[in-house]
């Protein structure tokens, strides 16, 4: 990352890729040297629950719309490993490496990102890891991972507290302006369907403020 050098990808999963980046592993395990200390899901129960959900919601995914994220290559339930197809690094890290805007990267990445976000409406799906480096592209197709911060329509409400786990410390700061804004309390339960759209205003600084609302709209 420019000014930071070499950084953790992930606040959750211990992030694996192979020498020829055709290879992707989530780890679930907090790994002391990937995660630098800075890792709050150190507690065996959420590891687990979140490992639970990311197995499930990309197993649905890939029932239904497996254009729409990187082939499965297996699940290995004893290591808590997910390994997944890919063609090189996220979209985020591409776009650094470039040195490039999104547009350069993948031209159409709005319209295919905004595909993904009404499959997850079909399937009652709320997503709430939307950063850039939560999708690859392959062959010219976004691919979205990260769904263990997904929850299904009927579960809920869930409050921000709850979560601050998921949530790197800049990013906290970000919300905590957006979620004072909109009158939104840490500690008071909130639909899924507000938790969405919070989700989307706390990743206004990683897309074009259009695209944020053209993409609240998918849910609103």
């Amino acid at each position: 990352m420019p000014g930071d050098g070499l950084c953790r990808n992930n606040l959750i999963y211990t992030s694996l890729i192979s020498d020829d980046k055709k290879t992707f592993c989530q780890w679930y395990h907090n790994d002391s040297e990937y995660h630098q200390g800075k890792n709050e899901v150190v507690d065996a129960d959420l590891m687990e629950e979140k490992w639970k959900r990311e197995v499930k919601f990309l197993t649905l995914m890939s029932k239904h719309y497996p254009h729409q994220i990187p082939e499965l290559l297996d699940i290995d339930i004893h290591e808590k490993k997910i390994y997944l197809k890919i063609d090189g690094v996220d979209f985020w890290q591409e776009h650094f490496d470039k040195k490039c805007m999104y547009d350069q990267v993948l031209p159409d990445w709005q319209e295919q990102m905004l595909l993904i976000f009404q499959s997850h409406k079909t399937l009652g799906l709320w997503k709430y890891s939307l950063h850039p480096s939560s999708y690859f592209i392959v062959d010219g197709q976004l691919k979205s991972i990260n769904y263990f911060f997904t929850y299904q329509t009927g579960e809920g409400p869930i409050t921000v507290r709850d979560h601050l786990s998921h949530i790197s410390k800049e990013r906290q700061q970000e919300m905590k302006i957006k979620t004072d804004a909109l009158g939104i309390g840490w500690d008071v339960p909130q639909t899924t369907k507000t938790m969405q759209l919070l989700a989307f205003e706390s990743f206004s600084n990683n897309y074009p403020r259009a695209f944020i609302e053209r993409a609240k709209r998918v849910f609103i």
